[in-house]
């Protein structure tokens, strides 16, 4: 591994592991079979108990966890109670179902409950929630203070803006956790609404106060301060910025949908080069200098390109050997985990033996 001058490794670009992520999460946009499915969630559990640090992001992908959780149950129940468009023979149980108006038509509430609409329901939850544990992975290994870091110059103003706002939201719990403890010192009421006035206010002036300073502060240091660029290349980079971010959002919205495959990737990487361009051209407005760059190292290009390599493996066998990513429900089939697909997706653990967390250093005992 590599290692800096002062001896310890070099980190991973921040941009890596989002790139990594993001291609598992393509991957289970692509495919509906339970078992890929959960083979990319526990390949990205993995890695992310064999690479997370002992950050305060690292404990966000419990949070995403759960939420995931969520969104599968609420799925399901939207479709016991909601019923769903699956046509199925094997019924499981019969709710009342209650009348609704000419114009609610299509819609019903209760009903019939079929096995094939809730294993379709299933199907369909597990990819959102495959979806959103991928994206926690990377929330929980990317330092989000050097991923700002990282930004293009014409995001420098948003990128300034989020890393005041996760600066300044612990101060804020541990204003309210002490503003509680004192009040229950004092023997006053710490909960209710009178509680919540009369510690929000407090919370509120010193937050104020901070903002105030820290905007004084920023000022004196030049934030904020643009160069002068021609209007060509200002008009130049709001056409490309714009129409780059378009072409993402079609071939974004093509890949996802089995009608616009043929016309899905060209149209989203001629959307990604006319916005990384405008984001080129932007940059000009606010010249600056970073202090000790984050490298693209071969470490941090082999973690992005596993996660690409899922991705292009799936889209592959989903070109190929589409019934194999799509069991069937309607009748009900047992989902086969086919094996070039389930094949690909284990080459997103490439990190896990990459970029391992260091072991915690063991204390010398003291004579």
């Amino acid at each position: 591994m590599p290692h800096s001058s002062a001896g310890r490794p070099v980190p991973l670009h921040p941009g890596a592991w989002w790139l990594w992520s993001l291609g598992l999460g393509t991957a289970a946009t692509r495919t509906t079979n339970p078992l890929l499915l959960t083979l990319l969630v526990v390949t990205s559990a993995y890695v992310v108990a064999t690479c997370r640090r002992n950050t305060p992001w690292a404990r966000s992908y419990t949070a995403f966890l759960k939420l995931a959780l969520a969104v599968l149950l609420v799925r399901l129940l939207f479709t016991i109670v909601l019923g769903s468009p699956i046509p199925g023979t094997h019924v499981l149980v019969a709710l009342p179902e209650l009348p609704l108006p000419d114009w609610a038509q299509g819609i019903r509430l209760g009903g019939r409950v079929t096995a094939e609409s809730l294993v379709f329901a299933l199907y369909d939850g597990l990819k959102l929630a495959t979806l959103l544990i991928c994206v926690g992975a990377a929330n929980a290994l990317a330092n989000p203070h050097r991923l700002l870091k990282s930004l293009p110059g014409a995001l420098y103003e948003l990128g300034v803006a989020v890393v005041v706002a996760l600066t300044f939201a612990p101060h804020l719990i541990a204003d309210v956790q002490r503003l509680r403890a004192a009040r229950r010192l004092r023997g006053r009421p710490d909960s209710g609404m009178r509680g919540l006035l009369q510690v929000g206010l407090p919370v509120l002036e010193g937050a104020l106060e901070r903002s105030v300073a820290l905007a004084a502060a920023m000022d004196a240091r030049g934030y904020g301060r643009t160069a002068e660029v021609p209007p060509g290349v200002r008009r130049t980079t709001t056409a490309l910025t714009l129409g780059g971010l378009l072409g993402v959002c079609a071939g974004t919205y093509g890949l996802l949908t089995a009608e616009g495959g043929t016309y899905g990737v060209p149209v989203l990487l001629a959307g990604l080069a006319a916005a990384l361009a405008g984001l080129r051209l932007g940059g000009r407005r606010t010249p600056r200098t970073r202090y000790r760059p984050d490298r693209w190292t071969a470490r941090s290009l082999l973690v992005a390109g596993s996660g690409a390599a899922v991705a292009a493996g799936m889209f592959l066998a989903s070109a190929t050997d589409p019934a194999a990513l799509h069991p069937g429900v309607v009748p009900l089939v047992a989902p086969a985990l086919p094996l070039w697909p389930a094949a690909a997706v284990l080459v997103g653990l490439l990190p896990a033996f990459l970029a391992p967390a260091p072991a915690p250093a063991l204390k010398e005992p003291s004579s």
